[in-house]
């Protein structure tokens, strides 16, 4: 198989999950692009870590009621998932949608939100809009259980138009307040005790508990209702339906899935991907599998180009790392940290700063940031009993011979990327590796200095501008 078949796999897997080891990335290319393509929108089986082994060693992560613990049980899947688009595409909703623990102070109801973007992320996207309009973390993050009949609250309303779907400029004033109508009576039910004691409701409706939601008829606004041009008695499904044919929401959709997956900033070539992903949109009936589809298999995206036009998330560098060093495969309560490691990078994975989520993009990178993501990477790299660096280091050692400061360099640079640096940070590389000398591949099987050497070029190799970038 070529070079460049390997770049493009792996620049497929960077950005439809967490990267890919070598190993892995040369079984996708036998598969084919296309096939691997269609296996990434297609999810099966995760395999992830199960649940009940994870909960012998995290006790706190069998209610999951506490910010930490259920940050750390997202971590596990993602790190150990082989679904990873599933996965990502849910950490795509999460920041779009966003909903967090600081007002919600409850966590399980956020993973189960996760849950319904594993469920329904690769959907049609007025499912989606349905499903997050039905859910109490949405619910309570924008207030639906105060908007009533006659005294209608927008929080919802507003943030479905602005945020979640069509974008500021695309609607009105009064069809805030018409869509905010439509949603009246959209709200939680109480927590369900029939299998404790003989009571349907519990009396602490909005308590740390199982949530659900429950529409009440006697509390909805059933009058007609004008919005977005139509006129009518309008339910919340008519609304949502009603704003899925919008074009101004395919474009928001596609363009957000453009910047996510393929570039922070959109050119005259990416805005014509971006009008064949609304095409898709609207031929597939809104389904974002479709979408995705045309924008992974386009010509745009496969091109050079294309590649390393992102700057990683918290969450995306903190998994990839890990993914490429094999670590967290198994209960650990080190996992727990790996958590507090996004935060420290400024994503605290299921409480998001604001509903405007996070801003992605160059923002995601700061001084203290920066260093916190370098450090990071390179504890998780620069390590050589790590079973993937390990992997890494037996794959040069089988090539046999004398190995140059200069092959060396481009050997770990070809491994764990593939990446190309730039000039300036390929010469501190190859300076760095020359004053070890040679290695002679037969003696990396043994251990010693050139093993370690090796793992201290991938330390360096983790603070390059380039290794940032997806």
């Amino acid at each position: 198989m070529s070079d460049k078949d390997i770049a493009l796999m792996a620049h497929l897997m960077r950005r439809a999950g967490f990267g890919a080891t070598r190993d892995e990335l040369e079984v996708k290319v036998e598969q084919g692009y296309e096939a691997v393509v269609e296996e990434l929108l297609n999810p099966q089986n995760p395999n992830n870590l199960p649940d009940d082994i994870i909960r012998r060693y995290h006790v706190e992560q069998s209610e999951l009621r506490q910010l930490d613990g259920a940050a750390a049980y997202w971590m596990y899947r993602m790190i150990t998932t082989e679904c990873p688009l599933e996965e990502k595409l849910a950490l795509f909703w999460h920041g779009l949608f966003a909903t967090g623990y600081s007002k919600l102070n409850q966590a399980r109801v956020l993973l189960n939100q996760v849950d319904m973007f594993r469920r329904q992320g690769l959907g049609k996207f007025n499912d989606i809009l349905l499903e997050l309009s039905k859910d109490p973390a949405m619910i309570i993050w924008l207030d639906n259980q105060d908007n009533h009949n006659g005294a209608i609250n927008e929080n919802f309303g507003r943030e479905l138009l602005e945020l979640f779907s069509m974008g500021i400029g695309n609607y009105t004033e009064d069809d805030i307040k018409e869509c905010a109508r439509a949603f009246t009576g959209w709200t939680l039910g109480n927590a369900e005790y029939m299998n404790v004691r003989a009571l349907k409701d519990s009396i602490w409706p909005y308590s740390r508990i199982a949530w659900h939601f429950d529409f009440r008829e006697n509390d909805n606004d059933a009058g007609e209702k004008s919005f977005l041009g139509e006129t009518g008695n309008f339910t919340g499904e008519d609304i949502i339906d009603i704003i899925a044919k919008q074009d101004a929401t395919a474009r928001f959709v596609s363009t957000r899935l453009f910047q996510y997956f393929t570039a922070d900033e959109v050119d005259d070539e990416g805005e014509a991907v971006i009008n064949d992903m609304m095409d898709s949109y609207f031929e597939s009936g809104y389904e974002i599998k479709a979408v995705l589809g045309t924008l992974f298999n386009s010509e745009y995206f496969k091109s050079e180009s294309a590649r390393f036009a992102r700057i990683k998330g918290p969450a995306e560098t903190i998994i990839s790392a890990i993914r490429l060093a094999g670590t967290y495969r198994e209960p650990t309560l080190d996992v727990n940290t790996v958590a507090h490691h996004a935060m420290f990078m400024g994503q605290t994975l299921l409480s998001p700063p604001s509903v405007e989520g996070w801003h992605e993009g160059t923002e995601w990178i700061d001084s203290g940031a920066l260093v916190e993501r370098v450090n990071f990477v390179a504890k998780e790299l620069s390590d050589p009993t790590k079973p993937g660096i390990r992997k890494i280091i037996d794959r040069i050692a089988v090539q046999g011979g004398i190995l140059s400061p200069d092959d060396l360099v481009d050997q770990c640079l070809d491994l764990v990327g593939p990446i190309e640096v730039g000039d300036d940070a390929r010469d501190a590389l190859v300076e760095f590796a020359t004053m070890g000398g040679d290695v002679d591949t037969d003696s990396l099987e043994e251990g010693g200095d050139d093993v370690q050497r090796i793992g201290d070029i991938l330390r360096l190799i983790a603070s390059t501008r380039e290794f940032q970038l997806a």
